[in-house]
């Protein structure tokens, strides 16, 4: 495994578990001090300690505690590199427009929306401070199509989140802060497998569009996500960063 991250501070939000926790472990692999961020205190404090990083207990739709985990973090290690801001949910009951109510479109927005808001807002400042920062933002790849299994709140979620990334990837760029989205497709997470195990059918029907026909795991994504992390990336930003075992770029699928 390479070191492209030796030394370098990344906060990830969602990191106790899934796609989060994937990341942790290849970013500590690649050299990072890692400052895991959960709800779920349990969790959080076994994945940090198997990464050798630490652990903030943050809810990160609130602004305070988002601050303060940033806080933490820079106060420990002196410098914070990389915010892998990937914090989400997708709740059975964020369903068709029809059917989901005004609470749950709303609580999802919290989570997947405002609190990537929030993130970047309270690290920009210091990586302008050290003028180098690499922001990734989880997004989806039904930020770019539309599923007629609607999860509609889920989907604007990452709509919002895809073109906020590429604004501040923009807005940034010249003071040496990348800011991408990463736009995962279907992956094996426990996020995944609880929403396709109440509906098998709605699994099935996601799974034939996929050209490699498999979902992806999270060891995978989380590739993605040191690339864009590391100097090897240096000439991305803005970008809509597709890892979706070629969905969007399918038509017609191998049978």
């Amino acid at each position: 495994m390479s070191r492209r991250l030796e030394g370098r501070v990344a906060v990830i939000t969602g990191a106790a578990s899934g796609l989060g926790l994937a990341t942790a472990k290849r970013f500590a692999s690649e050299g990072a001090h890692v400052v895991v961020v959960d709800m779920n205190e349990e969790a959080g404090i076994a994945a940090a300690k198997e990464v050798g990083g630490i652990f903030v207990k943050a809810d990160v739709t609130n602004p305070e505690q988002v601050e303060h985990m940033y806080k933490v973090a820079f106060d420990t290690f002196g410098r914070i590199d990389i915010a892998f801001n990937n914090a989400g949910i997708s709740p059975p009951d964020d369903d068709s427009i029809l059917t989901t109510e005004l609470d749950a479109w709303r609580r999802v927005q919290e989570v997947n929306l405002t609190s990537v808001f929030l993130c970047c807002k309270a690290v920009i400042p210091y990586m302008q401070k050290q003028g180098k920062g690499s922001i990734i933002n989880t997004a989806s790849f039904v930020a770019t199509l539309g599923a007629a299994t609607s999860q509609i709140s889920y989907t604007a979620s990452k709509g919002g989140v895809l073109a906020m990334s590429r604004e501040l990837g923009v807005q940034f760029a010249r003071e040496g802060i990348r800011v991408n989205a990463l736009s995962p497709g279907p992956v094996n997470t426990p996020l995944l497998v609880e929403l396709f195990a109440k509906d098998p059918e709605r699994a099935a029907r996601r799974l034939v569009h996929i050209p490699m026909g498999r979902f992806g795991e999270p060891h995978e994504i989380a590739g993605a996500v040191a690339f864009l992390a590391s100097d090897d990336s240096s000439f991305i930003t803005a970008a809509n960063f597709l890892v979706d075992g070629g969905i969007t770029g399918a038509y017609v699928t191998p049978l």
